[in-house]
This record gives structure tokens, sequence and C-alpha cells, in this order.
């Protein structure tokens, strides 16, 4: 019974930033790469992030795609893709070998977040953890409110 508690209190903490990612398919362009920020001006990547980044990307120059779009219960959702084209506007963090391209649009939604790779016993997914501008989230996790200083 402890166990359960436990995940139900750790579940309750992740809960907001459980997010999925699919696959798109597109060419492979030239790109800027960032280091890791040290202090809230970009996001960090997580160890697991990295083992998983690295098992799905192993020997083609796809990158974790990660957007910010308007939608769900409380105003803004997180969207995950695996992606091989840079855009002009993109921001790329790098740890480990593995990248995590975001837009500069989404970028000011997301600085200083963690993005993680969870896996719980029914869905495995990647996530923002720790988003420091994200007020609020719904009840199922899959958006959240800003921040309004």
């Amino acid at each position: 019974m402890k166990l359960l508690s436990e995940m139900f209190l750790r579940t309750k903490h992740i809960i907001r930033g459980t997010y999925y990612f699919s696959i798109r398919n597109n060419l492979y362009s030239s790109q800027i790469t960032e280091a890791l920020p040290a202090s809230g001006e970009g996001v960090n990547i997580s160890d697991a992030c990295v083992t998983k980044l690295k098992q799905l990307c192993d020997g083609n120059n796809s990158f974790l795609r990660l957007c910010v779009e308007s939608g769900g219960c409380s105003g803004f959702q997180y969207k995950f893709d695996l992606d091989n084209k840079m855009e002009n506007d993109d921001r790329v963090f790098e740890k480990d070998g593995v990248k995590v391209v975001i837009d500069e649009t989404s970028l000011e939604y997301i600085k200083g977040s963690t993005i993680d790779y969870h896996t719980e016993l029914i869905r495995s997914a990647f996530r923002v953890i720790q988003n420091p501008n994200a007020d609020i989230g719904c009840s199922c996790g899959a958006s959240f409110s800003i921040k309004i200083d």
C-alpha cells in the first residue's frame, strides 16, 4: 500500500507536464547549437531525456522539437515531435550529443524548465517539468496557464 501512495504522490506532482511525441519526417538543414543554460534563459535536459533520445535518434540527424501551442483546458499545451529540419527562429540546446530544438516564441513560455522523459505503468512520455512560467494545469495534465505578474 505504501508503494501505491508514493506512486500517487509522484504522479500528482508530474501530471502537469506529461505529453506525448510523434515523428515528423523533414529534410535536415544547418543549425546553431547553444550550450545548456546556467541562468534560466533556456531549458535544461534531464539524463532520462538524453537516454531516450539516444535510443530514438541513434545514427540519424533527428532531434526532439518542443513547441507550445494554444489549446487545452488551461490555455496552452506542449507538443513534442521528432524532427530533422531546422527553422530560422529555432534555438538548439544540446546535452551529451542529443538536441532539443525550440522556436523562439515557445521558448518564452518555458524558459528555465527541464525537459524530461518519464515512464509510468500506463504510459511513457517526454514532459516539461519545473516550468517557472506555468501557473496551473488542468486535471488531465495536457495543458497549463501562464503566470501573470
